[in-house]
């Protein structure tokens, strides 16, 4: 007697997916074989688009992930920053930076210039570029970066190397030289410094220029020599000199009610 095999319908195979953990493809799967049908596509064809449906929202779901644990401000993207505005800032340099070959190679970038001028939108850019890249990145101003420093100041190095700071493959580090370091201070950043050299790529924005570190540094010249030449080593300067994105939306703002 042949055994009758029993019927399958569409929530039948759906609860399959979810159950395998394909949820991604268990959204799509009513859609995509409705257009299957429609269109006459192979089996192998319609199989392939499942895959694919399930792939591209794991992606996504990463991203989304790791963009919110990475700490980085959002709405800052290099799509939507005004390079018609800052012409000192070459597209073409900030589009091979996109491809995050540096990042690959443990690089630095550092990004100098006065506030206003858009070193921060371009971190971000940067940084959230990386992530859809399918690096790990983590976000800092430099004030809380330092306060975390100073917290894991007596940590042992086996455990000191498990913090984000130390084993991400991209730290971003914003604000850099408003306010001078301690000796201290200087000291906990040349440990991150030279830790990360060689290991894992950082970017860097700040309002002063490098030959003015030194002060930044604790009037240290041997440490800031020590700092440079590993941030320096393997580095992509950018020196942004322009008008002020925040001043400029002032003015705007001012005209609309004068008139």
């Amino acid at each position: 007697m042949t055994a009758v095999r029993p019927k399958l319908d569409i929530d039948t195979t759906r609860d399959r997916l979810v159950a395998l953990g394909c949820s991604h493809a268990a959204e799509q799967l009513e859609h995509l074989l409705s257009e299957a049908v429609r269109q006459e596509i192979p089996a192998h064809s319609f199989i392939d688009r499942l895959l694919q449906a399930e792939l591209s929202g794991r992606e996504e779901r990463r991203v989304k992930i790791s963009l919110k644990t990475s700490n980085l401000p959002i709405g800052q993207t290099l799509e939507n920053f005004d390079f018609a505005f800052q012409p000192a800032i070459e597209r073409s340099r900030i589009d091979t930076l996109a491809t995050c070959a540096w990042v690959r190679n443990a690089e630095t970038v550092l990004i100098q210039g006065p506030p206003g001028v858009g070193k921060t939108h371009l971190l971000v850019g940067l940084g959230i570029r990386a992530v859809e890249q399918g690096f790990s990145a983590q976000y800092f101003r430099f004030d809380e970066l330092m306060t975390a420093l100073r917290a894991d100041a007596a940590l042992p190095p086996m455990r000191l190397r498990r913090r984000k700071y130390m084993s991400t493959a991209l730290l971003l580090i914003d604000e850099l030289g408003f306010d001078p370091m301690s000796r201290q201070e200087a000291s906990l950043f040349f440990r991150l410094v030279s830790y990360r050299y060689g290991r894992g790529a950082i970017m860097i924005t700040t309002n002063k220029s490098v030959r003015d570190w030194t002060e930044l540094l604790a009037g240290d010249e041997v440490l800031t020599t020590a700092i440079l030449d590993r941030l320096l080593h393997h580095s992509h300067v950018l020196n942004i000199k322009g008008r002020s994105y925040r001043l400029r939306d002032l003015e705007e703002a001012l005209k609309l009610v004068r008139s």
